[in-house]
């Protein structure tokens, strides 16, 4: 990554604050990750509460309370299709036990919820990476982060792979085109 080691956000044209870049920290005894200034000044717009969200892909999400309001009104009218699909029923219970709003503290500390600790694998003392997520921040094992670099960086030559693929696929049909004419 070009900008490893380095966290900063801006305000997009929204006004959001957009997360990125990624630091090394470390789960404290507490269960607990610190957050660098400019994280605790990103989160002050929602007093300080974030909302911590386990990640299927086994990571923590800390999202501003905004943010996490936005995701959560996708649903114009929840309770009659809660009333008639399971599906949707499921991802209300999958939201609702999986996230929890926390504050940070005055050490722009945020304590990782016990119960989300094991599923993420960031129990005291471990090394863990904070992660820009654009929309808010992700807080991974480093183990499990370096991993997920892994998993982007095949995604990302596969995606390229193919749109080169396709791209030559083009030109030969163009080309076959031309010379029928």
């Amino acid at each position: 990554m070009d900008h490893f080691g380095c966290i900063w956000y801006y305000m997009d044209q929204f006004g959001t604050t957009t997360f990125s870049g990624q630091e090394k920290c470390l789960v404290d005894k507490s269960g607990r990750v610190k957050l660098p200034t400019r994280f605790t000044e990103a989160f002050k717009a929602s007093d300080h509460t974030v909302v911590a969200h386990c990640l299927s892909e086994g990571a923590l999400a800390l999202y501003p309370l905004s943010v996490w309001q936005q995701m959560r009104q996708a649903e114009p009218r929840p309770a009659p299709k809660a009333a008639e699909s399971i599906v949707f029923r499921r991802q209300l219970r999958r939201f609702g036990a999986l996230s929890q709003q926390q504050q940070i503290t005055n050490q722009g500390r945020v304590t990782i919820p016990p119960a989300f600790r094991e599923m993420t694998k960031l129990d005291p003392g471990t090394e863990a990476y904070l992660v820009g997520a654009e929309i808010g921040l992700e807080v991974w094992n480093a183990e499990r982060w370096e991993q997920e670099l892994k998993t982007l960086q095949e995604h990302e030559q596969e995606k390229a792979q193919a749109e080169m693929a396709a791209d030559v696929m083009k030109e030969r049909q163009d080309h076959s085109r031309t010379e029928t004419t």
